[in-house]
């Protein structure tokens, strides 16, 4: 699925490849989600229920606790008690097997976190249960796995029953061990590849994420572990027999990056910037993480940095600015790796946000919504990077226009109604499933309130400047739905017009009247030299032309 964005700066690259990145799967025993159930499971596991209370639930999980620490003590896997803030995954790090084959546990880590929990409770007679819901703090035992297709696996076990389990896989991990096979030679930097030996040919060994198979894959992946080297401790293999405890997985979190490989460093950066640098206020995007490095990317590729199989962890060598853009669940976020890649990646933090079921069966239909929201957001991007007016579109936006029968207004930019509606128009652009009135108006007041002139701003005030965009082939209504999308042709048309007023013919006449005195600073952005230039001319041909300053 090709996108505008790639397509413009397609001369400047060497390849691209999209990847399923992180998968985190939800792993629970179905029949002890419900109270009848889990009275059910209880009765399987020991004939009865009559011994069914908290105090013989809290000997399960103090059980388990000691089976896993025996476990790992006799079997010399570090086991380690985290705390509070601790970042595990850099814990993780340290204990990495330093055997290429090593495939089995490595490291087990322990964690509070609240967890959903059967509280039990008999009645005044005594002969009856009453099972409700509760989130305490309770431990969880994190098994850190290295298996010989999916690499670093992380299963992450609750220590009371049911047991629920959370399943972390990385798909570069994969595609790493996948592109070895195909022997594909490649350079690897944490999560991303940073140069590859056969473009094209890795683009599809990355595509095999997304096939039909990968969800056979998948749930191998988690039988093969989650029952011999995690559940054990809590029930046995006889255990588990005996109450047919069978996980079902569904899809919690995902990731789906673009990854662009260009062929200079120093022409990726230039362009990443540049888009930073245009499209930052455009997209109402409040703030930029930079973690500074080099000043500078190398110029090209020399003969010491051929595509080669490699693993490096370590900080950032070149300057990496974060560029990231939330709506509620889902995050698109922008930013370099190594030398040449520019990756565009969209983040879902609750697969239910997408509206397309979360069982693992729907796997490839929750990847296809995340490379449709990837393809929208990239589109939009490019539409507000290189925006373009003709003069004829200038001169007919405040002209009247109709909409069906219905004659509206044209759009006014001298209005400050008009100009906080356009701001607000684009950006909601990007939103994955278009925008509705309401959401229009939310914007359109956060806008105005920052600007220092807040106004009162109604859906029913939006409804109507919708309908002046439509118009004039800004904006169009989704069939079916009270939501609205942005028309790209459109888009390129309200970013040109108000960069235009708020870039061009503003800044240029503000500084059109007397000279500025003193020296000029010694380092200068490039727009400001612009400005001084074109504010020079502008005084010259006002004198000529009779207008005073």
């Amino acid at each position: 699925m090709v996108d505008e964005f790639s397509e413009y700066y397609a001369d400047l690259l060497n390849g691209t490849y999209d990847c399923v990145d992180r998968i985190v799967l939800n792993g629970y025993y179905g029949l002890a989600q419900t109270p009848g159930g889990f009275r059910l499971w209880w009765q399987k596991l020991n004939g009865t229920e009559d011994d069914l209370d908290n105090a013989h639930l809290m000997r399960l999980a103090g059980r388990f606790s000691r089976r896993v620490r025996a476990h790992a003590k006799a079997h010399n896997i570090p086991l380690r008690d985290c705390t509070a803030g601790e970042r595990k995954h850099k814990i993780a790090q340290e204990y990495l097997p330093k055997a290429p084959n090593f495939v089995g546990v490595f490291l087990i880590l322990v964690g509070r976190a609240p967890a959903p929990v059967w509280d039990v409770r008999r009645t005044k007679s005594g002969k009856g249960l009453r099972l409700t819901r509760k989130q305490p703090w309770v431990n969880h035992y994190a098994f850190h796995i290295m298996d010989r297709e999916w690499g670093h696996v992380i299963i992450k076990l609750c220590g009371q029953p049911p047991f629920n389990a959370q399943i972390i896989l990385n798909g570069h991990e994969y595609v790493a061990r996948q592109a070895q096979k195909e022997g594909i030679g490649f350079i690897k930097d944490g999560n991303c590849f940073t140069q590859v030996s056969d473009a094209s040919h890795f683009a599809r060994v990355a595509e095999t994420l997304c096939s039909l198979d990968i969800i056979g894959r998948l749930k191998q992946v988690c039988e093969r572990w989650i029952y011999s080297a995690c559940l054990c401790f809590g029930l046995n293999l006889t255990e588990q027999e005996q109450t047919d405890f069978r996980y079902a997985y569904s899809l919690y979190q995902g990731e789906y990056s673009r990854n662009l490989l260009f062929a200079c460093g120093n022409e990726m950066e230039q362009v990443f910037q540049g888009i930073v640098d245009r499209t930052r206020r455009q997209l109402n995007v409040q703030t930029l993480k930079t973690i500074f490095g080099m000043k500078h990317r190398p110029f090209r590729r020399t003969a010491k940095s051929l595509p080669r199989c490699e693993v490096v962890v370590e900080r950032p060598e070149y300057d990496l600015t974060v560029f990231k853009i939330h709506f509620g669940k889902i995050t698109a976020k922008i930013y370099t790796k190594g030398e040449h890649v520019l990756r565009i990646e969209i983040t879902v933090h609750n697969a239910r946000a997408l509206r397309c079921g979360t069982s693992l069966s729907r796997f490839i239909l929750i990847v296809a919504r995340l490379k449709d929201i990837l393809k929208r957001f990239l589109d939009v991007l490019r539409c507000i990077d290189v925006a373009c007016i003709s003069g004829t579109q200038l001169d007919e936006l405040p002209t009247p226009t109709h909409v069906g029968q219905t004659r509206v207004g044209g759009i006014d930019l001298n209005k400050p109604r008009m100009r906080a509606v356009l701001e607000a128009v684009i950006a909601l652009a990007p939103t994955p499933r278009g925008f509705r009135c309401a959401d229009l108006a939310a914007k359109v007041q956060t806008i105005t309130a920052a600007s220092g002139t807040p106004c009162a701003y109604s859906p029913r005030q939006a409804a109507y400047d919708l309908k002046k965009l439509r118009g004039k082939n800004m904006v169009r209504k989704l069939e079916g739905s009270r939501r609205y999308e942005t028309v790209p042709e459109g888009l390129q048309t309200a970013a040109a017009a108000l960069v235009l007023r708020e870039k061009v013919i503003k800044p240029v006449l503000a500084g059109a009247g007397k000279p500025k005195r003193g020296r000029p600073p010694k380092v200068q952005n490039p727009t400001d030299t612009h400005y001084a230039a074109l504010q020079v001319e502008m005084r010259n041909l006002f004198q000529v032309i009779g207008i005073a300053v």
